[in-house]
């Protein structure tokens, strides 16, 4: 009898993630790369911003069509090996980069959204991130910004306290305080590799990062019936570790509107 609610909160999170990919895909533009065969339909979309920066574009597009042959390839071989499966159409994957933010103009932010799906119970998605630095034409961790980002250390640490406070006063929000529980949080771990997608918050101060945001897909720190999660971590809470560069490039609150957009 308990499973009843989590199994109907499971297919109405399936229904939305259908629904709004679904009505997305109808309003989007032209893909930016595709690939269509008996097997997948795969598309990568570039936001008009990211378009704008021709090195960060050329670098993006460069890795989404390289995500479009690994999953080609894979959906090739599935349909060869268990083609019952295809019977109701090929899979359906679609990959989009998108700009969160752009600090001391720059520092950009690339959310890259991933929609799966291979016709099995659910659709699922995926999220990860980009730091782009325009001044070197290349992608860069926040390393930069840290007196020390080692594995465990005092940097790492506070991040990981930081990032489940947040998470569990989301869940508690959410109504899901149940699974605020340190075994759906072991996944977030100090280490630079593993801590969770990062990007710069926006902030109120222009040209400035208000902290850092962490994406987590669906299943990362709760049960899919949640989707994802992201947590914010408010810039004073890393003043103690940041570097020069980090002091310059941090300040003023994160934006009213940034929690609902994301």
């Amino acid at each position: 009898m308990f499973l009843a609610p989590t199994f109907m909160r499971a297919l109405a999170a399936a229904a939305v993630c259908s629904a709004l990919f679904g009505i997305a895909h109808a309003a989007d533009p032209k893909p930016d790369a595709v690939v269509k065969t008996r097997s997948i339909e795969a598309r990568v979309f570039l936001d008009d911003r990211i378009k704008a920066d021709a090195a960060l574009a050329a670098d993006c597009l460069a890795e989404g069509k390289k995500w479009l042959d690994k999953n080609a390839a894979e959906a090739a071989a599935a349909r060869k090996a268990d083609p019952q499966f295809f019977k109701e159409g090929g899979w359906d994957f679609e990959r989009k980069y998108e700009i969160r933010s752009v600090v001391a103009d720059r520092y950009v932010s690339v959310l890259r959204n991933d929609y799966m799906n291979t016709r099995g119970a659910h659709p699922n998605s995926d999220v990860n991130t980009i730091l782009w630095d325009k001044a070197a034409n290349k992608r860069i961790s926040i390393r930069p910004f840290f007196t020390e980002t080692a594995d465990k250390g005092p940097a790492m640490k506070a991040m990981v306290t930081a990032i489940i406070t947040s998470l569990k006063a989301e869940k508690k929000k959410r109504g899901a305080g149940e699974t605020a529980t340190d075994e759906w949080f072991k996944s977030v771990e100090p280490s630079l590799l593993k801590i969770g997608a990062v990007t710069l918050a926006p902030s109120t101060e222009a040209d400035k990062s208000s902290g850092l945001t962490f994406h987590y897909p669906p299943y990362a720190v709760g049960p899919y019936a949640e989707g994802g999660y992201v947590a914010f971590v408010p810039w004073e809470m890393l003043k103690p570790y940041l570097t020069a560069e980090g002091t310059r490039i941090f300040g003023g609150a994160r934006p009213k509107g940034d929690e609902e957009e994301q």
